[in-house]
């Protein structure tokens, strides 16, 4: 492991954090980390979508004025690339969310912080950058919840993001065979409890004794009304949701599975993009989530209809790794994987990759389009 203050050795692409992280995490916060719901099949499916992907090389043009800027809900940012919302960063690295939140500042990236962080929400906003985003679990109570967007509000986060995709928890059997038993506590839910419902005998544990707290359509319009704030919902997968959602006046989306933590049936991450960017529309704002590991992988959401993507495992694999030296290293390293590819598809910016070649082929060598 590298000592304080210097960059891992042998890290030639983005990915290879992961090796360095399995080295630094106790054997069953890596399972945590690494696996997902179930058996790990919406794991596996998310990268397996981006892998039976092809992007055609074109050639000869003229390329010298390339970028990878863009700008998002009236904001101009250098690269398509946020730090998605990662819960309880103290598993992965002592400094925590703080350490990630350092690393998103000097190298440009958007942040969207856990309503299920290890510090505080304000203690984070501190360490950021100004494009600072604050993901939002619905709460039980409504004054939970609208505590926490007043706060977030207050320290200067620019967007609300609310995690829609999660109403019960799903088991992870990679993580529970490991030994992970979680136990983590939220600093931003510091003096809240959520009130328990038991259900009656004969009740479902599920629908009658967790189900009554889980967010719903009536919640988003609620939320609408409170704050003049941007507002995303994360985990959105369906096209009917995505024209709800516009039609509740959400800003934006972010198409994600949860990097398959919850439904183990459900469809990868990208095969729901194309779908959800035909029914919002070609300007709506569209994030995606689930799966990214190098450049390629974010050329090819981007191809398939998303304004930028949002990190999981691979943030966390290089905090573990390396701090927020780390993180901003991994960054660095996946922004010019993403200009690689660009430069080798002939696309000279984000919009041009919309109009890239990029198609499905099998091993059995039959292709089609995506």
């Amino acid at each position: 492991m590298p000592a304080a203050g210097a960059l891992p050795a042998n890290i030639h692409c983005a990915h290879d954090y992961e090796d360095l992280a399995r080295q630094a995490l106790e054997p069953a916060v890596f399972a945590h980390l690494a696996g997902g719901a179930g058996r790990d099949v919406a794991v596996r499916n998310n990268r397996a979508a981006f892998e039976a992907l092809k992007i055609t090389p074109r050639v000869l043009r003229d390329l010298k004025a390339g970028s990878t800027r863009l700008s998002l809900g009236g904001e101009a940012r250098p690269h398509p690339i946020w730090l998605g919302p990662v819960a309880f960063q103290a598993l992965f690295h002592a400094g925590a969310e703080v350490e990630t939140a350092r690393a998103a500042a000097a190298v440009g990236a958007g942040l969207v912080a856990s309503t299920l962080s290890s510090v505080t929400l304000e203690e984070i906003a501190a360490a950021a950058g100004p494009d600072r985003w604050f993901q939002l679990y619905v709460q039980p109570a409504r004054e939970a919840t609208l505590d926490l967007v007043r706060r977030a509000e207050a320290a200067g986060y620019r967007a609300l993001v609310v995690t829609v995709d999660a109403p019960v928890h799903a088991p992870g059997l990679t993580s529970l065979r490991a030994g992970f038993r979680g136990g983590q506590a939220s600093a931003n839910l510091a003096g809240w409890t959520a009130p328990e419902a038991a259900p009656a005998p004969g009740e479902s544990r599920v629908f009658q004794g967790l189900m009554p707290a889980a967010p719903t359509w009536a919640d988003i319009d609620w939320l609408r009304a409170q704050t003049a704030l941007p507002l995303w919902l994360k985990g959105v997968m369906h096209p009917d949701d995505a024209r709800a959602a516009l039609a509740a006046g959400v800003d934006g989306l972010v198409v994600s599975n949860h990097g398959g933590r919850e439904l183990d049936s459900a469809p990868s991450s990208l095969s729901a993009l194309p779908p959800v960017r035909a029914a919002v529309g070609e300007s709506f704002p569209l994030l995606f989530d689930g799966g990214i590991r190098c450049g390629e992988d974010v050329f090819k959401a981007i191809a398939l209809g998303a304004d930028g993507v949002m990190l999981g495992r691979l943030q966390a694999w290089a905090l573990a790794a390396a701090g927020a030296l780390g993180v901003g290293h991994m960054i660095k390293l996946l922004r010019e994987e993403l200009e690689v590819c660009m430069a080798l598809a002939g696309c000279v910016d984000l919009a041009d990759i919309r109009r890239a070649e990029v198609r499905a082929e099998t091993w059995a060598g039959k292709e089609g389009p995506c």
